[in-house]
């Protein structure tokens, strides 16, 4: 499994606008898409423009190939784009340790 990590920054005085087209854009685009596993958004507290949302994908193939090259993605940025302050940062993981759930 993948973790596409995707530091967002939106403008300010947005934020509850953005909520609800973040979610509205994983679930509707994002979630249909080949590989999608699952994702998780963290909010900010010191800095509240700042998002980082976190999409677990069977394969890297799956996030850069199937839907970045295709026409969700143009979907997935206009619902949620029009927020962006600056473009977001995005990196890949792989897993190396996991706690035992508590």
């Amino acid at each position: 499994m993948i973790l596409e990590l995707a530091d967002i920054r939106i403008q300010p005085g947005r934020q509850a606008e953005f909520d609800a087209a973040i979610e509205r854009g994983i679930e509707t685009v994002i979630a249909q898409a080949k590989g999608f596993r699952g994702y998780k958004i963290n909010k900010g507290i010191e800095s509240p423009e700042r998002y980082l949302l976190m999409i677990f994908w069977d394969t890297l193939e799956n996030h850069m190939v199937d839907f970045r090259e295709g026409p969700a993605f143009a979907q997935w940025r206009a619902i949620v784009g029009p927020f962006f302050a600056q473009p977001p940062q995005v990196e890949h993981f792989t897993l190396l340790s996991k706690s035992a759930e508590r």
